[in-house]
């Protein structure tokens, strides 16, 4: 137990050792994350506050995702079509980065940075649907 203890404390020095050793080369990369087309509402930017969205997104998706598949819930407040169609933006040319290319796509750029996979788009476009619906609503169970 003492064993474990010790290499955590171990690895975190080591991990923050790193990160000083980083910054002070001048190293540090920034993050350059593609604007959204529009805001979600006149008194709102996004359907949570940034701060939120950055730390709890994935925690959203898979709340929603679970109302969606077991209840038959849709709304447009935490859909990942609605995230995608407003956050995926067009390149000059008018084509849309894929996620699974190039750093240009709006969930790429933040996952590649924070070194994390994305699955979501095994099953799910990573591109905008022109013939997305704005009045999505709850579907109808029988």
């Amino acid at each position: 137990m003492k064993i474990l203890t010790i290499l955590r404390k171990l690895g975190l020095v080591l991990s923050l050792a790193i990160v000083v050793s980083t910054v002070s080369a001048g190293e540090t990369s920034t993050l350059k994350i593609p604007k959204a087309k529009q805001n979600f509402s006149a008194e709102q930017a996004c359907v949570e506050p940034t701060d939120v969205m950055r730390r709890q997104h994935g925690l959203l998706l898979k709340h929603y995702r679970s109302d969606t598949m077991r209840h038959g819930v849709r709304t447009l407040e935490h859909s990942l079509v609605a995230c995608i169609n407003c956050h995926v933006t067009a390149d000059e040319a008018g084509n849309y980065p894929t996620v699974h290319q190039g750093s240009e796509h709006f969930c790429r750029s933040c996952h590649t940075y924070a070194a994390v996979n994305i699955d979501c788009f095994q099953c799910h476009t990573s591109q905008p649907q022109e013939s997305f619906s704005a009045d999505m609503g709850p579907v109808q169970s029988d």
